[in-house]
């Protein structure tokens, strides 16, 4: 039987391992400028630690998967750092995106603009230190940004002109379509709503397409058949299989922003419902509820000042509208026939076996 936590252990510390070099020699690259800059490294190497690694995990593997061999070192070392690049670009969406919802924490420790904050009020430094923080934060997601180009541009250096052409228009159009996407989740936030909700379902579910969906589970996974040279049949099967898991993946993400325990999470209970994320989950929810239900969820979705008593009475009726069952149930019917094909797909072992596993940890998660 395959171990299949022994596996996914190696590739986080090969992973780690690419993650920290990369961070060593930001270290030394800015070392002329000053210790001004350390903080930023610092909180550059915050950023990308912790975390599930699933991106890298699930490019990786299906680059084992669509290979008959265990890969030479040099084959290997590039699918890692492909792993790494999507690690990087991942840190970079999250500081942006806690800057735009104005998070308070991520992973259980202050969010990046809040540790610059709070950074700049200790020092008693001159003008506002949340304008400070925010700023600090957008330039630490683009450093993030660079680094990621930089390793991808590493990782696909000596690959033949046609794979490294493919590889680098998939990652290309994950981070257009992430960046639109973001675009669109903060259009809707301040979209009126409520009065059709058709249309309020179609603006939610592409939003998760883009930003989320796709990104988390369908590109990796074409990305690691990409390098191993797959071919077109191959790559339409793993944007179908990935885009229903990555799209359970989200509507999972929104049950624990608003159900999670905190305690797992590293978020406060109810914060996506503060920052007015508008989820298929609330969405619904407002379908589904009574008038007076609806109209508590229109009035209080975004308001930052939310007590917990209030969060609680919107996750009453959030489950009390029957949107909490309603959304598990789109899980199963979206992750179940993408798992069955998954596992009926001729790839090899025991790459097959870990991307089974990989996807039905990634919707039946609680954190």
């Amino acid at each position: 039987m395959t171990d299949t936590r022994s596996l996914l252990d190696q590739v986080r510390r090969g992973v780690d391992d690419l993650l920290a070099g990369h961070l060593a020699a930001l270290t030394q690259e800015l070392a002329p400028l000053g210790s001004a800059c350390d903080p930023l490294v610092q909180s550059l190497a915050t950023a990308v630690s912790g975390g599930k690694r699933l991106r890298a995990a699930f490019c990786y593997w299906s680059w084992r998967a669509h290979t008959d061999r265990s890969g030479a070192a040099a084959d290997e070392s590039r699918a890692l750092r492909v792993g790494a690049a999507l690690e990087l670009f991942h840190a970079a969406a999250l500081v942006h995106d806690d800057v735009m919802d104005a998070s308070d924490t991520r992973r259980g420790r202050p969010s990046a603009h809040r540790a610059f904050e709070a950074r700049h009020r200790e020092a008693g430094w001159a003008r506002d230190p949340a304008r400070f923080g925010e700023s600090a934060a957008i330039l630490l997601g683009d450093l993030a940004l660079i680094t990621s180009e930089r390793e991808l541009t590493a990782a696909v250096s000596d690959l033949d002109a046609a794979r490294r052409s493919q590889v680098r228009a998939l990652f290309d159009e994950m981070r257009v379509e992430v960046t639109a996407g973001q675009y669109l989740d903060v259009l809707a936030e301040v979209t009126p709503w409520g009065a059709d909700p058709v249309a309020d379902e179609e603006r939610t579910r592409a939003v998760v397409r883009a930003k989320s969906a796709r990104y988390s589970v369908e590109h990796p996974l074409t990305l690691g058949a990409a390098l191993a040279g797959a071919g077109s049949p191959e790559l339409r099967r793993l944007r179908r299989i990935g885009l229903a898991l990555g799209e359970a993946f989200q509507l999972r993400d929104d049950l624990l922003g608003v159900l999670g325990d905190p305690e797992t999470t590293g978020k406060p209970a109810g914060d996506d419902l503060r920052e007015g994320k508008r989820t298929l989950l609330v969405v619904r929810g407002a379908a589904l509820a009574d008038e007076a239900g609806a109209r508590l969820l229109r009035e209080r979705v975004g308001r930052p000042d939310l007590s917990q008593r209030e969060v609680d009475e919107l996750c009453e009726v959030l489950v009390a509208s029957g949107a909490v069952a309603e959304i598990e149930r789109r899980i199963t019917d979206l992750a179940d026939p993408a798992l069955a094909e998954l596992a009926a797909a001729p790839l090899a072992e025991p790459a097959r076996q870990v991307l089974v596993e990989l996807g039905r940890a990634a919707v039946h998660r609680t954190a």
